[in-house]
C-alpha cells in the first residue's frame, strides 16, 4: 500500500507540474511529441501495400517469390510546424527515433529500400522500385517532400554510389548528401533491427542521422551530418510524417517495428487547444501540451486555478494508480504462469535451461562467422561448450518482443513434449538479457535445402537416390507422428526443404516448429493468418487462411518433388526468364507422358526407374489442388513403403474452383512474378 501521506505528496507534484505546464513559459508550451513502443492502425494511416502484423508495419509485401510493390504509412494528424503567414517563414526543431529492419529470404534477391519523409500531403504513395514509394514514376515533381532515405540497391538514375546508403533527399530522389552505414559496419540489408535518430536544427540548420543496431545505445558521432541546410520552406503550416518502401522484381521485406517523434519551437506553440489525440494502444503515448492564455489577474483566480487543478489531477491521478497497479499485477501473473507452463512441459523431456553467458561464449558472442542457418524469426549459430567439449545450434530470435515471445514459446512449448528419431532434437533454452533461445542437436550435414541446391558451390553433397529415398521416408514418418500419433495433433504449418535438417547418415529430422499449432484430434482447425512459405503453400490455405493436416501434406508433396527433381518449387527459366512452377512443370510432363524426365538430371540416371516414377506419383498425389483427393500422412508412409498401392493421379492437373465461384490454380498464384 502507498502511505497516504507520500500518495498527497504525489498529487502534489502532479498539480504543481499541470500548473507549470499551463504557465506563460511553462515547459508544455514548446512540444509536441508521440512516442510507439509499437504501432497500431488506431494512430496510423496505411497506404499501398503497408499492413500491420504485431505491432509492426510491413512497408512492402511478405511474399517468397519476387515481386514489385510499395506501400507506405503515415501519422494520422497533421503536425504544424510554423505559422505559414510568419515573415520571414518559420520552422521548427525536431527529432525523430525509428526501429526498422530491411530483411530478405533470398539475400541476392535485394532492392530497393525504405524513407522516412515529411510531406504536406497525408496520401504520398508512389512508384514501385526505385522511386522508393516517395514519387511517381511519371510525375516526379509532384510529390513535395523532404526525406532520409535507406536504400538497398543502386539507380543510376539517382546517382546511388552503393547498394547501402543512407541519403538526404529534398524534393528529389537524387540526394543532397550520402553516407555509407558500413562505415559504422551496419548492414541495412542484414535483417537486423537497427535503430535511426534524425535530428534537425533549424537555429544551426543543421540535419544529423545517427545508426545503430537496436540493442546499442545512440551513437556520439553522426553517420550522416548536411550543413547549412534550411528546410523552413519545406515545413511551412501543416506537415504529415511517415515511411515509406518499394521492391522491384524483389522479396526484400521493409518493416518498421517502433517510432517516436518530437517537435519543439515555434511550430509546436500552433498546436490547437481542441486537438484530440489518437486513442492508443496501453503501450503508447502522445504528448500534446495545450498552451494558456495567461491572466493579467492574479491572487484568488491563482488560487482557483490551483484548486481546480487538484480537483481535477488528484482524481485522475488515483485512477492511474489503480491502473498501473493492476496492469503490473497482471503482467507478473501472465509471467508466473507462463513459467509455470513451460517448467511442466519441459519436465518430462528435461531439456536444459542454459545460461546466457554461457550460450554468448558458446557462440562466440554470437558472432557472424558462426551463423549455419537464417529463418524468419533469427539466425543459427553453432555452439562450441568447451566444459564438455559438445557442439550444438542455437536458433536466436530476431525480435525480442511479443511476437518473437509467442514463437518461441510456440517452438518450446511443442517440440519438448515430442519424441521421434526424425525430429530434431530439443537440448535447452534460455531467457535472459531479452533474448530467446532455443538450443538443438547439430545436425552435421545442414539442411535439404543446401544439399539438393547447392549448385555446385563447393562443399555440397550430391545425395544419391537412396539417400533421398530415406529423406523421404522418415519425413514421412515424422508427419505421420504429429498428424495421428501425437496426443495432440500438430499441423506443422512450414514443411520446406530449408526445414528438414541431414543427420550424421544423412537421415531427415524436422525441425522449426516456430508456426506449429497443436490441435484436439476431434477439433476443426482455427482459421488463423496464412503463415508458410510461397511454393509450398496448398492453395485453400492461401485462400482460406486454415491450416489442417492436409495443407501439411500439400507441401510434403513439394518437397517429394524436389528430391525427385533436384528443383526448387520456383524456379526461373534460364531461356524465356519466366517463373515457373515445379508441381506444374512435373504435371505438364506427366501430362505428355514423359514424367521421367522431370528426374534429377545429376543422378545421372543411377536409380530404379519405377522407385522414381512411385515418388513422382506420390508428389503429385499430395500436391493435387484439390485436399479431398490428397492421401494421409500414414497413406504416403505406406505407399512409399511399398505397403499399399500408389494413388491413381489424373493426367492433367485439376482446376481449384473455391465456393465464392472464383476459380484458380496454383500457376495463377504463383505465376511470373517479373
Amino acid at each position: 500500500m502507498i502511505p497516504f501521506s507520500t500518495l498527497f505528496f504525489l498529487l502534489f507534484l502532479t498539480s504543481a507540474a499541470a500548473a507549470a505546464a499551463a504557465a506563460p513559459g511553462g515547459f508544455g508550451n514548446h512540444t509536441f511529441e508521440f512516442d510507439f513502443p509499437s504501432l497500431s492502425i488506431r494512430n496510423l494511416t496505411l497506404l499501398g501495400d503497408s499492413y500491420l502484423r504485431n505491432g509492426a508495419v510491413g512497408l512492402t509485401r511478405d511474399v517468397t517469390v519476387p515481386t514489385s510493390s510499395s506501400g507506405t504509412v503515415v501519422y494520422n494528424e497533421p503536425i504544424p510546424f510554423s505559422d505559414p503567414e510568419s515573415a520571414p517563414p518559420s520552422a521548427a526543431s525536431f527529432s525523430t527515433r525509428f526501429t526498422f529492419s530491411i530483411g530478405n529470404v533470398n539475400p541476392s534477391s535485394f532492392g530497393d529500400g525504405l524513407a522516412f519523409f515529411l510531406s504536406r500531403d497525408n496520401d504520398t504513395l508512389g512508384s514501385a522500385g526505385g522511386y522508393l514509394g516517395l514519387v511517381n514514376a511519371t510525375q516526379l515533381t509532384k510529390n513535395k517532400f523532404v526525406a532520409v532515405e535507406f536504400d538497398t540497391r543502386v539507380d543510376p538514375h539517382f546517382a546511388d554510389p552503393s547498394e547501402n546508403h543512407v541519403g538526404l533527399d529534398i524534393d528529389s530522389l537524387i540526394s543532397v548528401e550520402t553516407a555509407d552505414p558500413l562505415s559504422q559496419g551496419i548492414d541495412l540489408k542484414s535483417g537486423e533491427q537497427i535503430t535511426a535518430w534524425v535530428d534537425y536544427d533549424h537555429v544551426a540548420e543543421i540535419l544529423d542521422v545517427f545508426l545503430s543496431f537496436s540493442i546499442s545505445p545512440k551513437p556520439e558521432t553522426p553517420l550522416l551530418s548536411v550543413d547549412d541546410v534550411d528546410l523552413s520552406e519545406y515545413l511551412r503550416g501543416n506537415v504529415y510524417v511517415g515511411f515509406s518502401g518499394s521492391t522491384e522484381g524483389s522479396t526484400e521485406l521493409h518493416s518498421i517495428h517502433s517510432w517516436s517523434f518530437n517537435l519543439t519551437g515555434e511550430g509546436a506553440l500552433l498546436i490547437p487547444r481542441s486537438t484530440n489525440p489518437p486513442h492508443n494502444v496501453s503501450d503508447n503515448s502522445i504528448t500534446i501540451p495545450s498552451p494558456e492564455i495567461p491572466s493579467s489577474d492574479s491572487g484568488n483566480k491563482n488560487h482557483k486555478k490551483l484548486g481546480l487543478g487538484l480537483g481535477i489531477a488528484g482524481p485522475s491521478f488515483f485512477c492511474a494508480c489503480l491502473v498501473v497497479f493492476g496492469f503490473i499485477s497482471v503482467k507478473k501473473w501472465q509471467k508466473t504462469k507462463g513459467a509455470e507452463k513451460a517448467e511442466q512441459l519441459v519436465a518430462a523431456g528435461r531439456p536444459k535451461e542454459f545460461n546466457y553467458r554461457e550460450l554468448k561464449s558458446a557462440t562466440r558472442g554470437f558472432h557472424s562467422s558462426r551463423i549455419i542457418g537464417k529463418g524468419a524469426f533469427g539466425n543459427v549459430y553453432k555452439a562450441f561448450f568447451v566444459s564438455t567439449g559438445t557442439i550444438a545450434a542455437v536458433k536466436r530470435s530476431k525480435h525480442a518482443h511479443e511476437e518473437g515471445k509467442t514463437e518461441f514459446l510456440a517452438e518450446l512449448t511443442i517440440i519438448a513434449g515430442l519424441r521421434h528419431k526424425n525430429l530434431v532434437q530439443l537440448l535447452g533454452w534460455c531467457v535472459e538479457k531479452g533474448e530467446l533461445l532455443l538450443v538443438y542437436e547439430l545436425m552435421p550435414h545442414g539442411s535439404l535445402d543446401k544439399a539438393l541446391h547447392h549448385d555446385g558451390g563447393g562443399g555440397g553433397v550430391l545425395l544419391s537416390w537412396e539417400q533421398r529415398r530415406n529423406v523421404a521416408v522418415g519425413l514421412a514418418s515424422a508427419l505421420t507422428y504429429l498428424h495421428q500419433e501425437c496426443e495432440q495433433q500438430v499441423i506443422h504449418r512450414d514443411i520446406k526443404s530449408s526445414n528438414v535438417m541431414l543427420d550424421a547418415n544423412f537421415s531427415s529430422r524436422l525441425g522449426d516448429f516456430g508456426l506449429a499449432r497443436l490441435m484436439d484430434h476431434d477439433k476443426s482447425p482455427v482459421s488463423t493468418l496464412t503463415a508458410g512459405t510461397m511454393g509450398y503453400l496448398a492453395p485453400e490455405y492461401l485462400h482460406y487462411g486454415k491450416a489442417t493436416e492436409k495443407t501439411d501434406v500439400f507441401s510434403y508433396g513439394v518437397v517429394l518433388l524436389e528430391l525427385a527433381c533436384g528443383r526448387r518449387p520456383i524456379e526461373r527459366e534460364a531461356e524465356s526468364q519466366r517463373m515457373v512452377n515445379l508441381v506444374d512443370w512435373v504435371w505438364g510432363l506427366y501430362g505428355e507422358g514423359k514424367v521421367l524426365e522431370a528426374a534429377d538430371e545429376r543422378l545421372k540416371g543411377e536409380f530404379e526407374v519405377e522407385d522414381v516414377r512411385k515418388m513422382l506419383m506420390i508428389g503429385l498425389s499430395c500436391a493435387n489442388p484439390d485436399s479431398g483427393e490428397r492421401p494421409t500422412m500414414r497413406r504416403v508412409l505406406q505407399m512409399l513403403n511399398g505397403e499399399v498401392e500408389v494413388k491413381a493421379v489424373a493426367k492433367s492437373k485439376p482446376t481449384l474452383t473455391f465456393s465464392c465461384g472464383l476459380s484458380l490454380s496454383l500457376e495463377d498464384i504463383t505465376s511470373d512474378c517479373e
